[in-house]
């Protein structure tokens, strides 16, 4: 799989009938490998080894409704109080990131209304802390570590 701008982890991959699948620890299943989740697999280890973010806390792909219809962002991590913490929409290495991934985020955090708000191609990551009472996002240098 391609080298992301991550840190390089350990994954178990198979090759079954349906092709290519990754073991994905969060969810406890193979699934299948697609440059997607090569990325999200990367980005959920580097939010729980490097920056601390507890298993636990860390939702992949729970499904959320905004106007009636079902969305599934890609990543959410969670306070100690389990309220959201941070919203992360992943895409392939591929993918520009641009105006209309954040967009896509940000209609996500409308209804998950998370303190960060993270897109990433696995190659380029933007952070950003969202203020929802000043209506206002303000870009972060680093993606903030977990803290209790």
């Amino acid at each position: 799989m391609e080298i992301l701008n991550l840190p390089t982890f350990e994954f178990n991959i198979r090759e079954s009938s349906e092709g290519r699948e990754i073991w994905d620890e969060f969810r406890k299943k193979y699934i299948q490998l697609t440059p997607e989740e090569w990325v999200r697999q990367n980005f959920l280890k580097h939010l729980n080894q490097n920056l601390s973010y507890p298993k636990s806390l860390l939702k992949v792909e729970g499904s959320l409704k905004y106007n009636k219809l079902s969305k599934r962002p890609d990543i959410v991590a969670y306070d100690s109080n389990g309220r959201p913490l941070m919203l992360v929409e992943c895409k392939a290495t591929f993918v520009k990131i641009d105006e209309s991934t954040f967009k896509q985020a940000s209609v996500y955090n409308t209804v998950i209304r998370a303190k960060y708000l993270v897109v990433t191609n696995g190659l380029q990551h933007f952070c950003c802390e969202q203020n929802f009472d000043s209506g206002t996002s303000t870009f972060l240098r680093e993606i903030p570590e977990y803290y209790v």
